[in-house]
């Protein structure tokens, strides 16, 4: 039997002009390592080279280290995220109400169907501390920012009709997403527990503010 290892596979070389596209190459891999692993440190620039053939050296013409290849993962899986927000806006019926509990349905089955990169996402246990890589407070602060806005102006809607009276829009969308993002947790961690069929319009309507005639 050889004792030789598995060769790494080879990548064809982009062409010339297309190195952006191992830019993307590298982030789905990333991307595939979380999902397979559910496990941030899988993710090394070592594994991800592996994962699509190339030398790890390769790797940082885009990313010059691990968080930032962590980076790019949680800024597209929150991408992501405001895509289904959106399209579940889009088609929803029932005026500004319906909209609110499209988009917050919407985002409990974002997390169901991604658990691994939502619990990243909102883990941080992928960021070591500032000033031991090139991430910094800025590239950082606004991540997320599109969805918690989306819901802000979904909610606003509602207030402007008179279907929830919220006098706080501000802390009350971030309670409501405290409440989506606690359930959606819970579900993820407690899978044996007997919730309400109606827990999450429950959530929702309460800390929404939302009127129930």
């Amino acid at each position: 039997m050889s004792d030789k290892q598995p060769a790494t596979p080879t990548r064809t070389r982009n062409p010339r002009g297309e190195g952006s596209r191992l830019r993307d190459e590298i982030v789905a891999a990333a991307v595939e390592l979380l999902d397979e692993t559910g496990n941030e440190a899988a993710i090394t620039l070592r594994s991800v080279a592996r994962r699509i053939g190339i030398a790890a050296p390769s790797i940082y013409r885009h990313f010059p280290d691990q968080p930032a290849i962590m980076l790019a993962v949680v800024e597209q899986a929150f991408g992501q995220l405001e895509a289904q927000l959106r399209a579940a806006v889009g088609a929803a019926d029932g005026g500004p109400r319906g909209r609110l509990f499209a988009l917050c349905h919407a985002y409990l089955r974002f997390a169901q169907d991604h658990p691994e990169r939502y619990r990243t996402m909102f883990g941080g246990l992928w960021m070591p501390a500032l000033g031991n890589t090139t991430v910094t407070v800025e590239d950082v602060a606004t991540v997320g920012e599109a969805p918690l806005q989306l819901l802000t102006e979904t909610l606003s809607d509602c207030v402007a009709v008179g279907q929830a009276t919220s006098t706080d829009l501000y802390a009350d969308t971030v309670a409501l997403w405290l409440g989506l993002h606690g359930l959606a947790h819970q579900r993820a961690v407690t899978v044996a527990f007997p919730w309400p069929p109606d827990i999450a319009d429950r959530i929702i309507t309460t800390l929404a503010h939302l009127n129930t005639e």
